[in-house]
């Protein structure tokens, strides 16, 4: 599973390390350390995978992250430093698809790589197909289009696979952890990733985020689908 991966990082041994780790998996790898220039490159030619500091030396992680998403559904794993959950929280609230803290090691990052490509990829297959209903949403599983009433949805890939695996196993309530499993593929992970795309799903599908009504809270357990009768 060979992949174009476009590197942000500002410290050259880490963007050594990485670089020989990715490019021994077989990926192309283009490592930049300046963040305008690479978001100028990413806009140029979307990459297949984005990995990037949070903080790179000029433009900002979250920044690049949000104008790669307005144009193109590109993966993103963001870089971390160790044991900053705002940064954590932040690089989930704006679309990254996994982060990994720093230290890290270089072999934990290139599986979470071939992780993030595998779910890409297996998300545009064909297998992946049909139509999901309720009320006013509609997903199209074969398009990966998502429609409230007439407008369209816009979920970044890991969004999508929730809510779908969500609505194809209606009432039915999942802990954080089987969500980790079943939904990114994580034997193990933090669970505020769940939390955090949980909020945004309610934030895009919900009429009011506050009180959900589709995506309901099971206190002490998780989360559950819960069908609307109408729109």
């Amino acid at each position: 599973m060979s992949a174009r991966i476009l590197l942000v990082e500002d410290d050259p041994t880490v963007a050594e390390v990485v670089t020989r780790y990715l490019e021994r998996d077989g990926h192309l790898v283009e490592c930049v350390g300046d963040g305008a220039e690479a978001l100028g490159r990413a806009l140029a030619g979307p990459p297949d995978l984005l990995v990037l500091d949070l903080r790179p030396s000029e433009t900002d992680g979250p920044q690049i992250c949000r104008k790669l998403r307005e144009r193109w559904p590109v993966p993103v794993i963001m870089l971390t430093a160790l044991g900053e959950e705002t940064d954590r929280i932040v690089g989930l609230e704006i679309g990254a698809d996994d982060y990994v803290t720093k230290p890290f090691s270089p072999r934990e990052l290139a599986l979470r790589v071939q992780s993030v490509l595998r779910r890409a990829r297996d998300a545009s297959a064909p297998a992946g197909t049909g139509v999901l209903r309720d009320g006013d949403l509609t997903v199209d599983v074969g398009a990966h289009e998502v429609r409230l009433g007439e407008a369209e949805v816009t979920l970044t890939a890991r969004e999508f696979d929730l809510l779908t695996h969500l609505m194809r196993n209606p009432r039915q309530a999942f802990s954080r952890p089987a969500l980790l499993d079943q939904v990114w593929g994580w034997s193990f992970g933090d669970s505020s990733t769940v939390t955090v795309h949980v909020r945004r799903l309610r934030e895009k599908i919900e009429r009011d985020p506050t009180a959900p009504r589709r995506i309901v809270t099971v206190w002490g357990v998780g989360y559950r689908y819960e069908p609307l009768a109408v729109p």
